[in-house]
Formats: structure tokens, C-alpha cells, sequence
């Protein structure tokens, strides 16, 4: 799958902070069909109030695993991967970005979040 295409299928919010590094087709060995796994990093940009010159990116925190849509029939997993900035100086303090637009605690984006909570808030409606 083009990676380039995948931009369609994410929320614009995702984009803004990480890259698409990659795409897998994983086989789940629990079910019958394949889930897909879409590789993000989070781009080199030093959280908002703190300056370049006094920190130093250093590497990423373990991937996190995050439900979103399905497409086409398949499930998708976003794996998420955000960066630490060390401070070059004090090489205990590390620093991280916090990204509201994921839903604490429920492992999916925000925008799923939403739609699932509206989910059956119409009324029933007869043809």
C-alpha cells in the first residue's frame, strides 16, 4: 500500500505531529483475518516552551498501540512512536510532547472516540 495514500485514511491532527514510516499486514493468530499496522513517528519538533539549543533528541518511547478505523474490512492498529529530548546539560531531565487529541485510557484517537460515543443516539427510524 502506498504510504502516501494512507494520509487519507488518518486524523489531519495525527499528521501534523508524526510520519508515516511504515505499513504491515499482521496475521493474528487468535482470528482469521489479517489486522494492519500503521508505523508512526513522531517528527523531530521540541515541545512547545523550551529551547533547541539546551536539548538534543535522543531516541523513542516504546511503541504505543492505538484501535482506529477499519479499512476495508480490516482492522487497523496505529503504532505510535513519540520521541525524548534529553537536556544536553542536566542528562536526567528528559522531556517528552503530550498529545490531548488521544483519549486517556481507551487506546483509541480521539476522533473514533467521538464517533463511537455518538453511536446509536439517533433514533430508531422505520422505512
Amino acid at each position: 500500500m502506498d504510504i502516501n495514500l494512507l494520509s487519507y485514511f488518518l486524523p489531519t491532527e495525527l499528521l501534523e505531529h508524526f510520519t508515516i514510516t511504515g505499513i504491515k499486514e499482521v496475521s493474528d493468530p487468535e482470528k482469521i483475518f489479517k489486522t494492519l499496522h500503521i508505523e508512526l513517528e513522531e517528527k523531530n519538533e521540541l515541545p512547545k516552551g523550551y529551547e533547541r539549543s539546551k536539548y538534543e533528541a535522543k531516541d523513542f518511547i516504546p511503541g504505543k498501540l492505538i484501535q482506529d478505523f477499519p479499512i476495508r474490512g480490516k482492522s487497523v492498529y496505529l503504532v505510535i512512536k513519540r520521541r525524548r529530548w534529553r537536556n544536553k546539560e542536566n542528562h536526567s531531565e528528559i522531556i517528552s510532547s503530550d498529545y490531548t487529541f488521544l483519549s486517556g485510557g481507551t487506546k483509541l484517537t480521539k476522533e473514533l472516540s467521538d464517533f463511537l460515543k455518538d453511536t446509536g443516539r439517533e433514533p430508531n427510524r422505520r422505512n
